[in-house]
């Protein structure tokens, strides 16, 4: 299999609010729109993927029980201000882990969790020393 791009899909309850949720919210850029009225959607930039907001879930459950999402930030103090001046629903108030990363999770409007990341400088996903 030669995969050469991919994305989320993400169905939510209600579809104008988790665009605003992600848009407005988390500020991600928007790759392309398309469609209308309860068949449009959004595809947003993810760093190196795409999440695709679009169409509406039959009802919010456990379809998304295990789904979550992980996005890596530059500096973890201003997305957490930046965050809860905008409403977000933080889950945990940033820390670092026991494997080194700096932490926080949030929730979207349907609960999905979303860890939001900085990784350290000093930390092995970002430097190895005598490689």
């Amino acid at each position: 299999m030669d995969v050469l791009s991919g994305r989320i899909l993400l169905r939510p309850t209600d579809l104008d609010r988790s665009l605003a949720f992600y848009r407005d919210v988390l500020g991600l850029a928007i790759a392309r729109e398309f469609g209308t009225g309860s068949h449009r959607g959004t595809v947003f930039f993810l760093g190196g993927g795409f999440l695709e907001v679009s169409g509406t879930a039959a009802e919010a459950g456990p379809g998304c029980a295990d789904l979550r999402l992980w996005l890596q930030v530059r500096d973890l103090v201003a997305t957490h201000k930046e965050l809860l001046g905008k409403g977000a629903t933080v889950l945990r108030e940033p820390r670092r882990e026991e494997w080194g990363l700096d932490e926080m999770w949030i929730a979207d409007p349907d609960g999905v969790r979303i860890c939001v990341v900085q990784v350290p400088d000093e930390h092995p996903m970002r430097y190895r020393p005598g490689i």
